[in-house]
């Protein structure tokens, strides 16, 4: 069957079964290799995207259902002009391996979406389930803390 899917604000049809999840439509399908591929049972968050403005795990989110465009990694910010939450990223070195890096950052932008300015229990509350090896959640909540002062300040 044939779907319509816009993702970082291009249209793209593709042709695969309903049920194919999403995140293989991203990678195999359309090459957008940023997100990534941890657990495949949504326990992870390396494969964080939003949809329709909502943080939602693509490995378990088929085709056929995906409602609202779909922003990945490669859509949050360019190289040129990186969002907030990327250049906090950087400026804390919170990655380390990177593998989770995608996801817990697609994480964050939707919580600084809906909340501007998030205390650290929030934070904590919002990233549960965005899983690093590296263990670097401390860096990870002062990027999320640095990303919401930068946000505000350029209004």
């Amino acid at each position: 069957m044939s779907y319509s899917l816009t993702v970082n604000g291009e249209t793209h049809e593709v042709d695969l079964p309903g049920d194919v999840p999403l995140l293989w439509v991203l990678r195999d399908s359309l090459g957008l290799t940023g997100t990534k591929f941890g657990c495949g049972v949504a326990a992870c968050g390396a494969c964080t995207v939003h949809v329709g403005g909502v943080a939602q795990r693509s490995c378990q989110l088929p085709l056929e259902v995906v409602d609202g465009e779909v922003i990945t990694i490669e859509g949050l910010g360019t190289p040129d002009a990186m969002a907030a939450i990327q250049r906090a990223w950087v400026a804390h070195g919170v990655a380390q391996c990177g593998y989770c890096q995608s996801g817990q950052i697609m994480q964050a932008a939707d919580l600084l979406a809906n909340n501007p300015d998030p205390s650290d229990e929030e934070i904590d509350d919002a990233m549960w389930g965005n899983l690093c090896r590296c263990g670097t959640y401390p860096r990870i909540r002062a990027a999320i803390h640095d990303a919401a002062k930068m946000m505000q300040a350029e209004g």
